[in-house]
């Protein structure tokens, strides 16, 4: 792997759970995240997957300093940002933008376009001066393929899939290096989602980006990412490339994520094993002792209640030369092929439906 650029070192965000109203006393904390660590580098996507609640958008929200962290690190070129001072902060948030979920309630309603994708220059009026930024924001219009005309239009009057791309545009105003992504294309239809991922996908290659890209739809984040990490409650508990992590999967709980998705082979839908995982997700407020994963574990034995197990290559891979030889966080991981190999997921995004109307 190429140098990193972003590196997340044990990244917790704890928010406490407090009692009394005069005299407010903290009785337990929330453990949105507890414990994070990845890198990513210069023109890569690292694809975040998880059930809701597992923390993903906790850690993206990190990422761009909207959340500040209870401990850990998050090093841009070697600069940790949560030591930083505001004035050194706002100079390297340049470099790290993000595009929202949701493409209507992050944006303005009260502005036009041109205010929106216009607005962080006025925040760092260094990257585009008064003159050129009317300019400036057409361009981003015609990169993320809308109209340049429509600059004086107001969100209300786009669709979903349009909004989004103006969220897009806004995000590449300040030429960042990193674009934090948290779920961008999950509220927009099948056939736009498949617009926005290849729009995404080309402006990688233009503007030489890297992402961190976030979502719960595991056959377009494989479509999108050079590596996958899969989160559960708070941790990530397996990373490893595309390949590694849908064919030769290790850790109990990214099998049955996969088990779940669709396959439109009917004889390949024939023959894999469903697994279906018993009980509810843990509270976060009252996370089980070592292994998160243990009370919906078909594989949980004593050792798992004990014991909280590492992010590394399992010690039965070691000495092999396997694509299983990938971190995973299990006391017995053993590598488990659920997604058929050819054709197992639907992948968006080949060919480009047609442009909307």
């Amino acid at each position: 792997m190429a140098e990193a650029i972003l590196q997340v070192r044990d990244l917790v965000k704890h928010y406490p759970l407090t009692q009394g109203i005069l005299f407010k006393k903290q009785v337990g904390a929330v453990k949105a995240v507890d414990g994070v660590d990845f890198d990513l580098a210069a023109g890569e996507t690292l694809g975040i997957v998880g059930e809701s609640g597992c923390g993903k958008s906790t850690v993206a929200k990190m990422l761009v300093n909207l959340e500040r962290p209870t401990a850990g690190s998050i090093s841009y070129k070697g600069e940790d940002l949560t030591t930083m001072s505001p004035r050194a902060l706002k100079a390297v948030r340049r470099n790290i933008q993000m595009v929202f979920q949701d493409p209507y309630t992050s944006l303005n309603p009260r502005m036009t376009v041109g205010d929106i994708i216009g607005e962080p220059y006025e925040i760092h009026p260094e990257v585009a001066p008064k003159g050129d930024r009317r300019r400036k924001v057409q361009d981003l219009l015609d990169v993320v393929g809308l109209n340049p005309e429509y600059i004086n239009r107001y969100p209300h009057q786009f669709s979903g899939g349009q909004r989004q791309r103006i969220g897009i545009a806004r995000g590449l105003a300040l030429q960042p290096e990193i674009i934090v992504a948290d779920e961008p294309v999950s509220a927009l239809d099948v056939s736009v989602q498949a617009q926005v991922v290849n729009l995404l996908e080309r402006l990688q290659n233009e503007f030489s980006l890297s992402y961190v890209f976030i979502a719960h739809d595991l056959s377009i984040v494989r479509h999108i990412s050079d590596r996958v990490g899969v989160m559960y409650l708070g941790r990530i508990v397996e990373i490893g490339t595309d390949a590694q992590i849908y064919d030769h999967p290790t850790h109990p709980y990214t099998q049955a994520l996969l088990s779940a998705v669709p396959v439109p082979d009917p004889e390949a839908r024939e023959h894999r094993e469903r697994i279906i995982l018993t009980g509810d997700v843990p509270s976060p407020a009252n996370v089980p002792s070592g292994c998160r994963f243990r009370t919906r574990c078909w594989k949980a034995q004593e050792r798992c209640t004990l014991e909280v197990p590492l992010l590394a290559v399992p010690a039965v891979f070691r000495l092999t030369d396997t694509p299983a030889k990938h971190d995973s966080a299990c006391h017995f991981a053993e590598e488990k092929q659920v997604v058929p190999p050819e054709n197992g997921t639907e992948t968006p995004g080949t060919p480009d439906p047609p442009p909307e109307a």
